[in-house]
């Protein structure tokens, strides 16, 4: 793991845009969900999670796991780094850490 100090893809300012803020992975997930145009009921059958558990987490109200972050990626067929990565954020950001992460295979 380091620190990343690279320039914003324009997917991610433009996902940054539309959310008012910087990426989650409840925002993603979310905007993922939107683009699929799928309800939340639907959505969180694909990932074998409960409504409102799948609620809690786009509304930034539950931190994923990593491990269950990576399982998510998987069934929606998206990046597991970038899943991984958000996740470490969030539990980096839930702490109270003024931390930037990024992931890099070795």
């Amino acid at each position: 793991m380091s620190t990343v100090n690279r320039k914003k893809s324009k997917a991610l300012q433009s996902l940054e845009t539309a959310t008012g803020g910087p990426v989650t992975l409840g925002k993603l997930i979310e905007a993922i969900r939107l683009g699929e145009e799928k309800t939340q009921p639907e959505f969180a059958k694909a990932l074998r999670i409960s409504k409102s558990h799948l609620n809690d987490i786009e509304k930034g109200r539950k931190v994923i796991s990593l491990d269950r972050a990576a399982r998510f990626a998987k069934a929606l067929g998206y990046s597991e780094k970038r899943f991984v990565t958000l996740s470490l954020q969030g539990i980096i950001d839930q702490a109270g850490l003024a931390f930037r992460v990024g992931l890099k295979f070795g």
